[in-house]
């Protein structure tokens, strides 16, 4: 599967830079993010960053102080893109979705973000397992799906379609799990290659048989 590469917001969380100065920062987001995915996160080194941005080695230094800290932003602003607020088309109506639709909607848009960014994923995936920075954001974002997917389950019991016998919390933690390990099976490890809309339709079914989701009355 060819690389896809998501521009990554490279706003500064420090103090307003210049317009030169935010799109020399850019570059250089953009440079390193390539950069990571070519060669991963431990071959990677700042002179690379620097060459590809067309930047000198000094430059670096000025907006960055360690390769560790501009992946740490790279990484940070892809688990943002994760979890970015769902923006409805106009030709949808989420009023007149089922909650099977919700769900199904829900796993292809995860899946869909997970698969254009699945090159600096698989870096994130990586790093996650032994810097500290990088595993909180990794989990920040699993636990964001999970406390969704909590309510969402307790709604559904209260409303009497869904198993009453689940623990919400526990539910909603291991179906979030299924889906981003999948993913990453996917996507980056390459286990599998699965038409896209029958992946999407294959953890629907499994998140609603887990459920026991019964349909809506018409």
């Amino acid at each position: 599967m060819p690389r896809q590469s998501t521009p990554v917001d490279a706003t500064d969380p420090g103090a307003p830079l210049s317009r030169k100065g935010a799109e020399t920062r850019r570059r250089l987001v953009e440079a390193a993010k390539w950069v990571f995915e070519d060669a991963g996160f431990l071959e990677a080194r700042i002179s690379d960053i620097s060459k590809r941005a067309g930047l000198s080695h000094g430059a670096f230094y000025h907006y960055f102080d360690s390769k560790e800290e501009i992946f740490r932003e790279i990484a940070a602003a892809t688990e943002r893109s994760l979890t970015a607020p769902h923006t409805p088309s106009s030709a949808s109506n989420p009023l007149l979705e089922s909650h099977r639709d919700r769900i199904r909607r829900a796993n292809r848009r995860y899946l869909e973000h997970y698969r254009d960014d699945a090159a600096i994923m698989g870096r994130i995936e990586q790093v996650s397992r032994y810097d500290e920075p990088v595993k909180k954001e990794r989990a920040a974002t699993q636990k964001h799906f999970a406390d969704r997917a909590e309510l969402s389950i307790r709604k559904l019991q209260r409303d009497g379609l869904a198993d009453p016998d689940l623990d919400p919390a526990i539910a909603a933690m291991a179906l979030g799990a299924m889906v981003a390990r999948f993913a990453e099976l996917w996507f980056v490890q390459g286990y599998a290659d699965y038409d896209f809309d029958e992946g999407v339709e294959q953890l629907t079914a499994l998140w609603c048989n887990a459920l026991g989701l019964k349909e809506e009355p018409g």
